[in-house]
Parts: C-alpha cells; sequence; structure tokens
C-alpha cells in the first residue's frame, strides 16, 4: 500500500500512475511543437489489435481560427476552461479493418494510445485533460473526418496554471480524484450479479 498525490493504493504499483491526473487549471503559455510531438509519439506505441493503429490525432493550436472552430464545438462548461489550453485535440479511430469489416477494438485501442499521450504529459510537466462535453457530429464534419472514422474525445493539453484564474465552481475540483475499489472492477471467474 502507498500513498502519492493524495491517492492510496491497496497493492504497489508506480507512481505515474498516481501523479497523473486531470486539473483544467491551464496557463495558457505556448507548448512547442516538438514538445507536441512527443506525447503523441508516446501514443503512437500503444498496443492494438493485429497492430491496426486505428487512433488519429487531428490537432491545433492555441490563436488559430482552428482553435476558435474546436472550442466552439464545446458545451459551456468545457469552453470555461479549454480556453486557456495550449493545444486542442480532436481523437478520431478508423472503425474499419483493411478488409472492410468492421473493427470491435478500435476504440478500446485508441483509448490506450489516449493513456499513453496522458502518462507522457504528466511526465514532461504538462497537463492533458480528456472530455467528452462536446459536438461529436459537427466535429467529425468540420475537421473533415472520414465516413469510416469515429470521433472518440476531445483533449486540451497545457502548462499547469493558476487554481485562482478558473472559473469559481471548478476551483475546488482542482485535485486528484479517487478510484472505485477494485471489488467492484475485478472478478474471478465470472461477472458476479450485482443489485
Amino acid at each position: 500500500m502507498k500513498t502519492v498525490n493524495k491517492r492510496t493504493t491497496k497493492y504497489p504499483i508506480d507512481d505515474i500512475f498516481l501523479k497523473r491526473f486531470s486539473p483544467r487549471a491551464l496557463s495558457g503559455e505556448i507548448i512547442y511543437k516538438d514538445e507536441l510531438m512527443t506525447l503523441f509519439e508516446a501514443a503512437r506505441w500503444a498496443p492494438s489489435a493485429s497492430n491496426t493503429q486505428p487512433w488519429r490525432f487531428i490537432y491545433v493550436m492555441r490563436e488559430t481560427p482552428e482553435f476558435e472552430k474546436m472550442i466552439s464545438l464545446m458545451i459551456p462548461f468545457n469552453k470555461d476552461w479549454c480556453i486557456r489550453a495550449s493545444v486542442l485535440v480532436l481523437v478520431v479511430s478508423k472503425n474499419l479493418l483493411k478488409d472492410g469489416k468492421i473493427s470491435v477494438s478500435h476504440s478500446f485501442d485508441t483509448g490506450a494510445a489516449w493513456e499513453n499521450l496522458a502518462l507522457q504529459a504528466s511526465m514532461s510537466g504538462f497537463i492533458a485533460h480528456g472530455m467528452a462535453g462536446f459536438n461529436y457530429a459537427t466535429a467529425k464534419k468540420e475537421f473533415n473526418v472520414p465516413e469510416d472514422y469515429s470521433v472518440e474525445m476531445m483533449i486540451a493539453i497545457g502548462k499547469p496554471g493558476k487554481v485562482a484564474e478558473l472559473p469559481e465552481p471548478l476551483q475546488s475540483r482542482e485535485t486528484p480524484s479517487d478510484r472505485k475499489p477494485l471489488e467492484e472492477m475485478v472478478f474471478e471467474g465470472k461477472f458476479p450479479n450485482m443489485v
């Protein structure tokens, strides 16, 4: 058992998993392209079924028309804090295999790539905050996503900012969250009868 970043484990794991969390306080400072590409490089090495690597990332830099277009797709809650991101990323995945059959694991594999990116961001001193609060259909259209790709999520990336600069209701949420106990998510032999 260990405690890091106000999070306590039941079994020993590496500190990186406890240090990474998803704050919203971003500074608005520039992230250079080489720094950003390091995050995508980490994502590139994620595992995938049959090595299909279905993930794709469409990124937009702060203070560009494309950044404003991506912000406009968000629900108001996300707009309030994402405006200070350095980079916004639309994550999509190819949902068909080379033979035209549907890939049953494209979203799962893309989630593995997102996790690699998030961990690398944390190790690099950046914030990478994933979100689902945006208009998926409009994102697909506005960012020219082909029909055989699924829009999965958005990511706000930036350098840590001041909590006091967040809208008041968000300030108290700037702390690492806990997780459900293992007993609620790991089962031996079969899925239990849960009420």
